[in-house]
Order: C-alpha cells, then sequence, then structure tokens
C-alpha cells in the first residue's frame, strides 16, 4: 500500500501545519531526557515515511534515523532529506529487526508516529516489535507511540476520516479514507486517491491495507510485558489527557528506566 502511496504522501499531509502542532510536544519529552541543553537526543524514527519529523528534528539539532518497510517510502524520505539540507540517515527496515541493523543501545528515543504499530496483525509480531524498541534504547530512553484512539473508533462505529485535498498548478488530488470492520476484529483501512489536470476526468488510487485496532489498555499492557516501566497516555501530539471516549488519537510514552 504505502510503496503505491509514496509519490503522493507529502501532497495528503499538510506538513507545515502538522510538524508546527506536533514539535513543541516531542522537544519537551526529547529535552525531558538530558539535564543539559546543550545535550541532544539521538532519535530513531521508527515507520518514518517520508522523513518529515526525522528532518525537521534533524534541522533542531537532534541526531536522527529513520527507518520504514516501504523502499520507496525510504527513496522519498532521502530526497526530502537532499532538498532541506539535512544529513539524516534512512535504512529499510520493519518491525522487529532494528536492532539487528543498529545495535542494541544505540538512541536516547524512539518514535513510532502516524498509526503505524497497528499494522502488526499478530501476537508475535507485536511482541518482537515492542521488544526490539526495548532493546535499541538506552537507559533511560523513551519511546513515544501515536495510534489512532480505537477505543473511541470502535465504540462510535466511525468509519470515515476527513477527505483531505491538495492542488499544485492545474493538478488536483483529494484524498479519501475510511474503514472496514471485519468479523475477525481486524479492520481494513481503505485509502482512495482522486486526481485530474485541469477538467479532465478524475482518475482513482485505490490501496488498502489490514490493522490490529489496539486499544489503550491493551497496549499498555503488550509496553509493560516488553520491560517498559512508566507508561503514559495522552489524547494527542499537544500533550492532552487520554479520553477513550473523544480524544483523536491514543499516544503513549513508555519509559524504559
Amino acid at each position: 500500500m504505502y510503496e503505491a502511496l509514496s509519490e503522493d504522501y507529502d501532497r495528503f499531509v499538510n506538513w507545515q501545519e502538522r510538524l508546527s502542532y506536533e514539535l513543541p510536544f516531542l522537544e519537551k519529552i526529547l529535552n525531558s531526557l538530558s539535564s543539559a541543553a546543550s545535550v541532544r537526543a539521538t532519535v530513531l524514527d521508527s515507520a518514518c515515511g517520508t522523513g518529515m519529523h526525522a528532518i525537521a528534528l534533524a534541522q533542531r539539532g537532534y541526531q536522527v534515523v529513520g527507518s520504514d518497510v516501504s523502499s520507496n517510502m525510504i527513496a522519498k524520505a532521502r530526497q526530502n532529506a537532499i532538498k532541506a539540507g539535512v544529513p539524516v540517515r534512512f535504512e529499510k527496515v520493519g518491525f522487529g529487526e532494528q536492532t539487528a541493523l543498529f545495535g542494541q543501545k544505540q538512541f536516547d528515543a524512539v518514535l513510532c508516529l502516524g498509526n503505524s504499530l497497528p499494522h502488526l496483525l499478530t501476537d508475535d509480531d507485536l511482541s518482537k516489535a515492542l521488544q526490539d524498541f526495548f532493546n535499541i534504547l538506552r537507559s533511560p530512553g523513551v519511546l513515544l507511540i501515536q495510534n489512532r484512539n480505537f477505543d473511541q473508533v470502535l465504540q462510535s462505529g466511525q468509519r470515515e476520516m476527513a477527505p483531505q485535498s491538495a492542488q499544485e498548478g492545474e493538478r488536483e488530488w483529494v484524498f479519501l479514507r475510511f474503514y472496514d470492520f471485519l468479523e475477525n476484529g481486524l479492520m481494513r483501512f481503505n485509502f482512495l486517491t482522486l486526481s485530474r489536470y485541469g477538467t479532465q476526468d478524475w482518475q482513482q488510487n485505490w490501496q488498502s491495507a489490514l490493522l490490529r485496532p489496539l486499544k489503550a489498555d491493551e497496549l499498555s499492557q503488550w509496553l509493560a510485558e516488553a520491560g517498559f516501566s512508566t507508561i503514559e497516555r495522552l489524547g494527542n501530539l499537544a500533550g492532552e489527557p487520554f479520553d477513550p471516549l473523544s480524544s483523536p488519537n491514543l499516544v503513549v510514552v513508555a519509559y524504559k528506566a
């Protein structure tokens, strides 16, 4: 799915707006790892996509590495880093395999943003990924996960997300997303891209992926079993309290003591 979406992904996301909203809280968490303001955390942006979080953090002085299982996303991330003039290392590697590539205790912080973790569908894959995060962190270290608030999604049965659009000259895009709830407890994430040039007919590109809708209590239990000690739940990347019935996101900040 994300191999196909890589070319349009930066059109789908309003990065200027998103980063201005999320970076203050991310920096607050990262800066809490050191008592010296001059010492910047080393960060792994896992499932980094097109690399925009990693690049923005590198521009602020953090030592950042990005990883993603999608070759096309990594290629796009490298292009974005060159365009931004920032030397960020990006590697193609999936969940559960990162310690083998980078080594144990290599980072002060691991970020897993953008509802990436729910793409792991089995207990074995989820356990392996969280243990991998734990192993790659120094002590003390922090793992920050941003998922959809699936407590709210499942309780409300809400399938649709707000449409997004973009325009460049005479080219126009509309992005539509919605879920299918499956009998086996998984969800199908559907992503429809409509595009056209001028007044020509709309062309469509349909992609989908299966998700495991992790609830807050479930994810906290998995993190504790992986070895994380203090586990905090928040409702978004502004650091607001988590409400299972209304928060848009489940943001989990898990510390390795």
